[in-house]
């Protein structure tokens, strides 16, 4: 049987926990035989792939490349992954670019089938990109099983770095960020903002964004949300107003909404 990581109580507690015991609990979910397996086969292959054919053809490969970007329930649906692939994102009117959701991009040009250049399976950063981040993706999920709300706060902790180091202007990642629906998730509910918010102008969305944040953390800049004490700050608001929205106890939920006055 795989390694399940073990979450205790709700909200701040149960995120307090899981920092606490995250580094031995990782290391013991990524040795399970499962995950051990996945990720060996996965560096063994990948390198011989040379098609987004060959890559959707084996289906263990598929789910650790899937997976790597949070788009696993995409699994079974082998010819929408192989046009994903094989559309690239170089094109504006590719595929990967034209769909809501950014993991989709992410996922297409970290591989790069459908490019002019050769596709990166041969370069081996890329098998240990993926792998790092199909364990990463995969314990998140571990943890979502038990406490969604932990997964979303993990999800953001991890991406938000990453996407800073991309360097893009801040709008550029701000639209990244509304467009990555754990992350948007994320700062959506920290921010107050209702489900609905995201039938508006995409512009006004950006703006409202914005503005929210200044408000809240004291600056919309991307970076400076991704700064260690500010993003704490995001996940532990986020952690509070998800246990106040889905009314964990009565008294939970009233301790939440004095810790969320504080914050």
């Amino acid at each position: 049987m795989s390694f399940q990581p073990v979450v205790i109580g709700t909200g701040l507690a149960a995120w307090s926990f899981l920092k606490a015991t995250r580094a031995t609990q990782e290391a013991a979910f990524e040795a399970s035989p499962q995950i051990a397996r996945a990720t060996a086969n996965f560096a063994e292959k990948i390198a011989g792939i040379t098609t987004a054919a060959d890559l959707v053809a084996d289906r263990e490969l598929r789910l650790v490349a899937l997976q790597a970007f949070g788009l696993q329930d995409d699994v079974d649906n082998v010819f929408f992954v192989q046009r994903i692939l094989d559309g690239g994102t170089s094109e504006p009117d590719a595929l990967a670019n034209r769909l809501a959701d950014d993991r989709y991009r992410a996922f297409s040009a970290a591989f790069g089938f459908g490019e002019p250049l050769p596709p990166r399976t041969a370069n081996p950063s890329l098998a240990r990109n993926i792998v790092d981040r199909f364990r990463a993706q995969s314990f998140e999920l571990a943890i979502g099983s038990q406490n969604e709300a932990l997964r979303l706060g993990l999800f953001f902790e991890r991406s938000l770095p990453d996407l800073v180091a991309k360097g893009s202007a801040n709008d550029t990642a701000w639209f990244e960020i509304m467009g990555t629906p754990p992350m948007r998730q994320v700062l959506e509910t920290a921010l107050g903002l209702p489900k609905s918010f995201g039938q508006l102008d995409i512009d006004f969305q950006l703006e409202a964004f914005k503005d929210k944040a200044h408000q809240r953390f004291g600056t919309h800049s991307v970076a400076d949300l991704a700064n260690p004490e500010i993003q704490e700050q995001i996940i532990q608001t986020f952690l509070l107003r998800e246990q106040v929205n889905t009314g964990a106890t009565t008294s939970g939920a009233q301790t939440a909404l004095v810790l969320l006055q504080g914050l």
